[in-house]
């Protein structure tokens, strides 16, 4: 199967699943957030975010897609963007670091690494930039019944452990994590230096030797 990553535009905002594209939890504060699901259009809100986001500070999502098909997305800004990060008994979020704001991954593709892939990609736009972590705030009680009306805008815990971060402030509910951009991008460093060590201990005569048709097989990075 292809895998791609491509940059969270207004075109692309459209490929979000339909409850986050109405969804103006992070992108308003509280009582804004309200008011606009209650009298307004929340998805014309949502574009104006990321319209005023990324004309005055660039990237502010990634999508991924698999075999054409989309997979799953990430958010993240920095917290002057985030009107909702206030709003967290850990906050705030650290001066040299964005916040990941929100992590969905499609059901189907779960489980495929697609949410390291997209964290990945977060981590090379955001090093571009001169940010130096990602700091993000899990829910540690995802999927409970009566947890609340946030229950699936603040994603799980074991999601930012499982893919490099480190909890930096406790709590009960909604712990505060970071992950340090020089971790995550020796992830492919790892990847690369073992690469290099499997062709070094290949002799030239075994590097250079001819294919054979037969040998050809397809295979598409997965």
């Amino acid at each position: 199967m292809s895998r791609r990553l491509v940059n969270l535009t207004l075109d692309t905002l459209e490929d979000l699943p339909r409850p986050c594209r109405q969804c103006v939890y992070w992108e308003l504060d509280p009582v804004s957030a309200e008011r606009a699901c209650a009298s307004g259009d929340p998805g014309l809100e949502k574009e104006a975010w990321v319209s005023q986001t990324l004309l005055e500070w660039g990237s502010c999502g990634k999508l991924a897609y698999v075999d054409g098909m989309p997979a799953g997305f990430v958010m993240y800004a920095p917290p002057a963007y985030v009107p909702r990060s206030m709003a967290f008994p850990t906050s705030p979020v650290s001066a040299d670091a964005a916040l990941l704001m929100t992590a969905h991954i499609v059901a189907a593709f779960a489980g495929g690494g697609l949410g390291r892939m997209l964290v990945q990609g977060v981590a090379r736009d955001l090093t571009k930039r001169g940010v130096k972590a990602i700091e993000a705030f899990g829910d540690a009680k995802f999927g409970e019944a009566g947890e609340g009306d946030e229950v699936g805008c603040v994603a799980p815990v074991d999601f930012f452990l499982s893919v490099g971060f480190k909890t930096v402030r406790p709590h009960p509910r909604y712990p505060r994590l970071r992950l340090e951009l020089r971790t995550a991008l020796s992830w492919k460093s790892d990847v690369e230096y073992a690469l290099e060590k499997l062709l070094g201990s290949m002799s030239p005569e075994t590097l250079l030797r001819p294919v054979r048709p037969a040998a050809a097989t397809t295979s598409t990075p997965g």
